[in-house]
């Protein structure tokens, strides 16, 4: 066991120098090509900021593999894939791509994974329940590494949100690997990802002085979806909820996004203020308050992740639904999912449209009267 913690131990040191030395570099080149990100309205922070960060998160993952990895098809697979979902984001940060191009490349990379490299979701077992997926296993699986792709690239709207929760979520499943004693091939991404992030986070975290753009963001949500589909196959992780419930927030935040803006009937794509970090911000909490808040509720879900597949199930259970129903308590009582100070305003709206033709009958009606009555009279 020492010998493991030392290893553990030189894999997030290593990874997380190798990304702080890069970052400023990389920073200098974002610059140089321009990749800045320009406020507007709809973003929070209120100068230029370079992007491509995702670079020296991607450098760490490189040479942390190179230092402790070992050469197989999985992994290879899993190097062609990052380097594609870099190699778009990578584009997208210099200057923006369609939202349909970007998502052939993930979609390229998912398929990559998929089929070279066999990771494959064939079954799950969910509280005490198993289910197989035959036929449709590949693409079950490329739908999952896609929405993780995508969850994570919508949560990353504040300084050290994305990072923040991607080195909670490597961290919990280092600690259930490390327990359990699984040293697989997802025990090795998690620690060279957890020093990647966290070596990130150092100039990423509020106030920032880099952003990781969708090269960083989409690299992160890949490897994520990665480590949790292999943890499918081993004692890593006993069933899907798991990672999906560590990742709680950008996975409900991105759910509700796709929900609020097929109610508005806009795409999907179109980037708005209504997100759970935005709901924070709108209740007077400081950009760094609010990213707290989040990695707070996140740790709880990793510690009752923790406690359901170490400890006791049953008490996970029920600690779940505790949190569960306190977060969708106050998604309710917000604007997350529907524009409740908007719908209030077309309804106020429609009621005085009401009331004035209301009003506009009443006196028409009470004209017309005077007028029969004033003709009887002349008669």
């Amino acid at each position: 066991m020492q010998e493991t913690v030392v290893n553990i131990v030189y894999m997030v040191i290593s990874t997380f120098a190798i990304v702080a030395l890069t970052v400023p570099f990389v920073k200098s080149m974002a610059e140089h090509v321009g990749a800045m990100d320009i406020p507007n309205k709809r973003k929070v922070h209120k100068k230029p900021m370079p992007r491509l960060g995702g670079i020296s998160i991607f450098m760490g993952f490189l040479i942390g593999y190179m230092l402790f990895g070992e050469a197989t098809s999985q992994m290879n697979s899993i190097l062609i894939a990052s380097f594609i979902v870099v190699l778009f984001g990578i584009f997208d940060d210099i200057k923006p791509i369609r939202p349909l191009v970007k998502f052939a490349g993930q979609l390229i990379a998912a398929c990559i994974i998929t089929f070279y490299g066999n990771i494959v979701m064939y079954d799950i077992s969910a509280f005490g329940l198993s289910f197989s997926f035959g036929l449709f296993s590949y693409p079950i699986t490329i739908f999952f590494i896609l929405g993780c792709i995508n969850c994570m690239n919508l949560i990353d709207g504040l300084d050290g949100l994305a990072a923040g929760i991607s080195s909670i979520y490597f961290a919990t499943i280092g600690i259930i690997a490390t327990i359990q004693s699984h040293f697989g091939l997802d025990f090795l991404l998690t620690f060279i990802m957890l020093g990647s992030t966290l070596g990130f986070l150092a100039y990423n975290f509020n106030p920032a002085t880099i952003f990781m753009g969708d090269s960083g963001s989409m690299f992160l949500g890949l490897i994520i979806a990665v480590i949790a589909l292999l943890g499918f196959k081993n004692v890593t992780m006993t069933s899907l909820i798991i990672p999906l419930l560590i990742l709680a927030i950008p996975i409900l935040d991105t759910l509700f996004a796709i929900l609020r803006r097929l109610i508005k009937g806009e795409k999907i794509s179109t980037p708005d203020k209504f997100h759970i970090h935005h709901q924070f911000l709108n209740r007077n909490f400081s950009q760094k308050q609010t990213v707290i808040i989040i990695y707070l509720i996140n740790i709880l879900f990793a510690f009752v992740s923790i406690v359901y597949i170490l400890k006791d199930a049953v008490l996970g259970y029920i600690c779940y639904t505790i949190l569960m129903v306190l977060v969708l308590t106050f998604v309710f009582s917000t604007n997350v999912i529907f524009d409740t100070a908007s719908l209030r305003n077309k309804l106020k709206d429609k009621l005085d449209l009401k009331s004035s033709k209301l009003s506009s009958k009443t006196k028409n009606k009470s004209s017309s009267k005077k007028k029969k009555s004033n003709n009887t009279k002349s008669k």
